[in-house]
């Protein structure tokens, strides 16, 4: 770290400097949990010795304890050992599309974007949105955000899936129950490096913004749509009055996007135990339901059910995603032992 060819190019000082704290915390934990079996030691030592009937109920008693924070220290050990994800610490685009379900697809797209923006807003993350398609009634066909902070893909990764929605639209006249469907795809924001990007691969259109309904957005050709040749994606953003600002999140989106795909193939390639450990990944898989009339949420990965859906939607997501990180940590020390 002290380097000056380190401490000059910020990029790489950051790696280190994340890689120190990684391990210095590593070498703290190590340190206790040596503390205590040294301390449990002493103590059972002690005991050999001792004829006093309450003082041996007492130092059994520490024995007990000092052997439960043992078995903490060890597993928070075996999980800081795990190879980290390289993406974790990188910022991430956040996609919800509108599936099955028509308009009220659209609205529950509107409500998972303001349920994962108040969580973001409580972490101190900043959510900047690239891409939308509104409806004009509150929901959205599709709306793409780039959430930025720290540790932003490590806690939103398992958030990939299709959501479902079951609840009574607003205009539903005879009170009847709906099921619709969302689909949410985080993926970690690439650096330019990690995607090689031929311009001669690239096809930029420039149009003319307009809103729902055809309603204009403005009077100058500001929209832009990028397709990438060699795979036919196409991406599109019109939410900003100037069009290079309009190229610029285009391309972030069609970068990440690649980079995802590249990741998708290299995953198709790799063993059967890797794969169940990082997840399929399979977006048309069904990872939650969300039961407005029972107020319940149930993930259906990990069986888990909470009966606070108000206050998921409000943007405590936590007690969601802790359990889910603490599942396939341990799904991970599976694989290692």
């Amino acid at each position: 770290m002290v380097s000056p060819d380190i401490a000059s190019n910020r990029k790489e000082y950051s790696e280190v400097a994340r890689e120190h704290a990684r391990l210095t915390r590593m070498a703290e934990v190590y340190a206790s949990y040596c503390r205590v079996r040294e301390q449990a030691d002493d103590n059972r030592e002690m005991l050999k010795g001792e004829n006093d009937e309450e003082m041996v109920e007492l130092i059994r008693a520490e024995i007990s304890e000092l052997h439960d924070r043992e078995l903490v220290l060890e597993q928070e050990l075996k999980l800081m050992l795990l190879p980290p994800d390289p993406n974790d610490e990188k910022n991430t685009l956040l996609e919800i599309r509108a599936g099955t379900g028509g308009e009220e697809a659209a609205l529950f797209v509107g409500d998972l974007f303001r349920m994962y923006s108040r969580y973001a807003e409580a972490h101190g993350w900043r959510v900047e949105i690239m891409s939308s398609n509104p409806t004009g009634i509150g929901g959205f066909k599709e709306i793409i955000a780039l959430v930025s902070g720290e540790k932003v893909y490590s806690r939103l990764k398992y958030e990939s899936g299709v959501h479902r929605v079951q609840r009574v639209p607003e205009t539903e006249t005879q009170g009847r129950v709906h099921t619709s469907a969302v689909t949410v795809a985080v993926l970690p924001e690439a650096e330019e490096v990690e995607v090689d990007l031929d311009p001669s691969e690239i096809r930029v259109d420039v149009y003319r913004s307009s809103g729902p309904g055809g309603q204009s957005v403005n009077t100058t050709d500001s929209a832009i749509r990028i397709t990438h040749l060699a795979t036919g994606m196409i991406v599109t953003c019109q939410d900003e009055k100037s069009q290079h600002k309009n190229k610029a999140k285009a391309m972030k989106v069609l970068v990440a996007r690649l980079l995802d795909l590249k990741k998708s193939e290299q995953h198709e390639q790799i063993s059967a135990d890797r794969r169940n450990q990082v997840g399929s990944g399979d977006r048309s898989e069904r990872i939650r339901t969300y039961n407005f009339p029972q107020g319940r949420l149930t993930d259906h990965r990990i069986g888990l059910t909470i009966y606070r859906l108000d206050d998921i939607m409000a943007g405590k997501l936590d007690e969601v995603l802790d359990p889910l990180a603490a599942h396939y940590q341990a799904e991970a020390l599976k694989l290692s032992e």
